[in-house]
């Protein structure tokens, strides 16, 4: 059978005629031939590089930056942005992360160094970071809002690399942890808030700046410090001991200092480690690896064996972790800061790629589906942009004891805030990855980096559930947590009827707060606090779009889910002027 019909095609195709030339011109017509040699190559139809731009460029920053008492920093932000966004530092970040650290143990000798090598792409990241003030130099500055500018600028900075805002976060938190030990912090913090930046071991004093770290989990607790099994020996010299343990996540193991928990006869303790000894000699911290992580690439982190490591007392024995927390209050609001950089980086980004990419006949940014989309994200960046500058204000009022209304706000909000804002981060950078096609999936693009960043933020200090827990355990045991989270809601009473009805909720819902809970009620604590930002200090198009679709119901899952009521026009205008 199968001959058969072979023998009959084969027929037919010796019966059909030779084509004229006629017929070979009606075909070409048809089907167009291919131009000349090469022309498979004509690149069109693609966006030019975003690079240069200015990272500042962002109405709701700057807003919020004059708004929380920090308007005399407005230039340097705008100076730093300008430098973010150029070709040079986005080359440093791509570098950083393609080239990542390497692990020394020993020396060609054989001598124990425990060194991480870095390229010098990240030195130059770090370099600026520190110049600007985005380490510990807010708290040598005693201008009001300060915090705040180190804030503004860590979101504009933010757009080049996460990695390296970890050592920076970490020195900038152990500065109020340190001052748990004022012989210490007499020492050590003119150091930590020095605008230096120089790498390498030496003994501190020696150095005209220091990085700070902090190693707190264990195998076999996690979050969990108090199974931590490191334990601390007291020397004849006081408040001198020895160590001898292990950490599972220290990261950036080249900082000079490291805050470190450890048990104490007294308890679970605060100690401050040395990479070097004061007569120049190294501390033991031997590095046993490296992690291979998902993401944060550029940046080391390690898990470091103590034994015999000397360490000095921070605070009293058994206060380890009252201690600490000031460290994790300060780092927990740069998860935030982070996490609202990477959307607003990867907002501008999508924003980028669709003003300059054409599909069925229009440019994709003015197509009403993507710009719903875009509208969408735009909302979501601007509520956390507005929210972490929010609390930076209220951090930079509690330490220096302005209001201590805001301080119990702080308390609070700062734990809503990393829980939801993080949470919100891995979703959005997705979405806007997705808004460039299979191109946000190439790593060229940088996109699936700012993806692979984004989970890490709800991990760091503490995950969700640890988060969440902390908001129940302020209200519960902080007093006037709940009062200042509900003065400040109060704030923005009957300028929208959804958020008057969703504040009204969230109270009446208090009284059954629960563990199993927990998650839905600090959400809704957290698009209730940003709903009343926007309400406040937001055109009436963002703030409305964002209650009804946050609060109302009227939006979908997804993000490009809002209602036909959205003035999705403003919105972009705001966002992203290019695609109105």
């Amino acid at each position: 059978m199968a001959s058969t019909l072979a023998h009959e095609q084969q027929d037919r195709r010796t019966e059909r005629p030779a084509p004229t030339g006629q017929d070979q011109r009606q075909a070409s017509e048809q089907w167009p031939q291919p131009p000349g040699p090469y022309a498979t190559h004509d690149v069109t139809n693609q966006p030019p590089p975003l690079s240069p731009y200015d990272a500042s460029e962002d109405a709701a920053l700057l807003e919020g930056l004059r708004r929380e008492g920090a308007g005399w920093a407005e230039r340097d932000v705008r100076r730093l942005g300008a430098l973010a966004g150029s070709a040079e530092a986005q080359e440093w970040a791509e570098q950083a992360n393609r080239h990542e650290p390497e692990l020394r143990t020993h020396d060609r000798y054989g001598n124990r160094i425990d060194e991480v090598d870095f390229h010098p792409s990240w030195h130059h990241l770090m370099r600026t970071a520190v110049a600007e003030g985005l380490a510990g130099a807010p708290w040598a500055d005693g201008r009001p809002g300060a915090h705040v500018a180190r804030t503004a600028g860590g979101l504009v900075w933010g757009h080049t690399d996460a990695g390296h805002g970890c050592p920076t976060s970490m020195t900038y938190a152990a500065v109020p942890a340190l001052r748990a030990q004022p012989d210490l912090a007499a020492v050590y913090e003119p150091l930590l808030t020095s605008r230096v930046y120089e790498p390498g071991l030496r003994a501190p004093a020696e150095k005209p700046g220091l990085l700070a770290g902090m190693g707190m989990t264990e195998k076999q607790g996690g979050s969990d410090v108090r199974t931590n099994t490191t334990a601390a020996t007291p020397t004849a010299e006081p408040g001198v001991y020895t160590l001898r343990g292990h950490k599972w996540f220290t990261s950036a193991p080249m900082c000079d200092v490291f805050l470190v928990l450890a048990q104490a006869p007294g308890g679970l303790s605060c100690f401050l480690v040395p990479r070097v000894l004061p007569d120049g000699s190294r501390n033991a911290f031997r590095i046993q690896r490296l992690k291979d992580k998902l993401g944060n690439r550029s940046n080391a982190s390690c898990e470091p064996e103590f034994d015999g490591t000397v360490a000095w007392l921070v605070g009293p024995e058994g206060r380890g972790v009252k201690t600490i927390i000031e460290m994790v209050n300060c780092t927990r609001l740069d998860c935030v800061m982070m996490s609202a950089a990477l959307m607003r980086k990867t907002l501008v980004e999508a924003g980028h790629h669709t003003l300059h990419r054409r599909a069925f006949g229009a440019r994709l940014a003015d197509q009403p589906l993507m710009r719903n989309v875009l509208a969408d994200l735009a909302l979501e960046s601007e509520a956390a942009t507005t929210l972490t500058l929010r609390l930076a204000g209220s951090a930079d009022r509690a330490v220096r004891g302005e209001d201590p209304g805001e301080a119990a706000f702080r308390r609070i909000a700062t734990a809503v805030g990393k829980y939801w804002v993080t949470k919100r981060g891995p979703a959005f950078t997705a979405e806007a990855l997705e808004c460039l096609g299979g191109n946000g999936y190439v790593e060229e693009s940088g996109m699936p980096r700012h993806y692979r960043e984004a989970p890490l933020l709800s991990i760091w200090e503490g995950s969700g559930n640890v988060n969440a827990l902390d908001v129940l355990r302020a209200l519960g045991r902080e007093p006037g947590a709940a009062e200042a989270l509900f003065a400040e809601l109060s704030l923005a009473r009957g300028a929208n009827a959804r958020l008057d009805a969703a504040v009204t909720g969230l109270k009446n819902g208090l009284g059954e707060a629960s563990p199993f809970g927990a998650r839905r009620l600090v959400e809704r604590m957290a698009l209730a606090l940003q709903a009343s930002l926007l309400v406040r200090h937001a055109p009436a198009a963002v703030a409305d779009a964002f209650c009804a679709t946050r609060l109302g119901g009227e939006g979908g899952h997804a993000f490009g889910t809002l209602p036909d009521s959205a003035d999705v026009d403003t919105i972009l205008g705001r966002a992203l002027p290019g695609t109105v």
